[in-house]
C-alpha cells in the first residue's frame, strides 16, 4: 500500500476534503455536524456549527466564486456505533432518515464569520432529500447530488441539480439516479461525472452549456466504471483520471482508456479524496469510519477546481 501521512484523528466521519492554499485543509465531520479547519500539525478548529446531527449533516463542500465554502447539508443521518467506527446508517434495517428529519439543504458558509445562511430546500415544490456532493463549474454555477434518504422499506429516488450560489435558480438535470453520491467535471468541463453509491458505477455525461447536458437520460450515459462495490464521493486529475473513494476498497482509478484499478486505503469507510500542494501531487483522503484524514504523494497531478487556489 502507497504509505500515508496521518495528519489528524478523533474526526467525526469526516468528508467533503477541500485543500487550501495555506496547506491547511477544509472538511466536514458528518457525524459532528461540522465544518472543520485542520491545519498542517494536526490540529482542529471548528468554523461552523450547522447543530444538531440528528436534524443537520454537512456532507459534500467546495469553494464558491465569492471564497465561501457551499456545503450540501444531508438532512442528518441515522448513525450506529460499532467499537471505534461511526456508521451512517441503521445497521439491521439500512435506515438513514432520523426521526427528526426535516429537510437536506444547500447552504453557504462565510469563512470570516461561519455564518450559515441556507440558499436551497427544494426544487419545483419538492424538497432535497439529502444533498450529498458538489462541483462548480467556470461560470459559477455547480452541480449537485442528491443521494436521496432510506426508511423502512423505502429508498427515494433522486438525481442530479443544477444551481446558482447566489440563491437565484435551481432545476433537476438528472432523474432518476440510484442514490447519486460523487460529482465532477472533466478538464475542459464538457464532461460530468456521477457516482452511484450501491451499483458501483461511474457514470459520464455530456456538458454542452452552463447547466446544460447533451443527454440527460441515465440509460443513455457513458458508463466509464461498473464495478462489484459501493462508490462514495469523487475528484479528478488533470489528465482527465477520476478517482473514486470505492467504500471498502480504497479509491477506484477509472482512467480515460477504460482501466479501472485500485489503492487499497486501511479503512472501511473512505469517502473522498481531494488533491493540493504547490503541483497537486499530494492527495488527501478522508477514512471516515475511523475518523482520520490521511495525505500521501499521488504519481499524477489533480486537476485545479474553478474557485479553488
Amino acid at each position: 500500500m502507497t504509505q500515508l501521512n496521518v495528519i489528524t484523528e478523533g474526526l467525526r466521519f469526516p468528508e467533503g476534503p477541500i485543500a487550501m492554499a495555506d496547506g491547511s485543509v477544509l472538511l466536514v465531520e458528518i457525524r459532528r455536524a461540522t465544518l472543520t479547519r485542520v491545519d498542517t500539525d494536526g490540529s482542529q478548529e471548528i468554523v461552523a456549527d450547522f447543530g444538531d446531527p440528528a436534524s443537520a449533516g454537512p456532507n459534500g463542500a467546495a469553494i464558491g466564486p465569492d471564497g465561501a465554502v457551499y456545503v450540501c447539508n444531508n438532512g442528518g443521518m441515522v448513525w450506529t456505533r460499532r467499537g471505534e467506527w461511526d456508521i451512517p446508517m441503521e445497521l439491521r434495517t439500512g435506515v438513514t432518515q432520523t426521526a427528526d428529519y426535516r429537510t437536506g439543504s444547500i447552504d453557504r458558509v462565510d469563512l470570516a464569520t461561519g455564518e450559515i445562511t441556507t440558499l436551497y430546500t427544494e426544487c419545483d415544490g419538492q424538497r432535497l432529500r439529502s444533498p450529498n456532493d458538489l462541483v462548480f463549474d467556470s461560470t459559477g454555477g455547480f452541480w449537485f447530488t442528491d443521494h436521496g434518504k432510506t426508511r423502512a422499506g423505502e429508498i427515494d429516488r433522486c438525481g442530479v441539480y443544477y444551481a446558482r450560489p447566489d440563491g437565484s435558480s435551481i432545476r433537476r438535470s438528472i432523474f432518476p439516479l440510484h442514490q447519486p453520491n460523487g460529482i465532477g467535471l472533466s478538464p475542459a468541463g464538457d464532461t460530468l461525472y456521477v457516482a452511484e453509491t450501491p451499483t458501483g458505477r461511474l457514470w459520464a455525461f455530456e456538458v454542452v452549456g452552463p447547466g446544460e447536458l447533451g443527454e440527460a437520460n441515465p440509460s443513455r450515459a457513458r458508463n466509464l466504471a461498473n464495478t462489484l462495490g459501493l462508490f462514495d464521493s469523487l475528484a479528478v486529475e488533470a489528465d482527465g483520471t477520476v478517482v473514486v473513494a470505492a467504500i471498502g476498497d480504497g479509491l477506484c482509478l477509472a482512467r480515460p482508456d477504460g482501466e479501472v484499478s485500485f489503492v487499497a486505503m486501511p479503512d472501511p469507510i473512505t469517502t473522498n479524496v481531494c488533491f493540493g500542494g504547490p503541483d497537486r501531487t499530494t492527495a488527501y483522503v478522508t477514512l471516515s469510519a475511523g475518523g482520520r484524514l490521511v495525505s500521501m504523494e499521488w504519481t499524477r497531478p489533480g486537476l485545479a477546481l474553478a474557485f479553488e487556489s
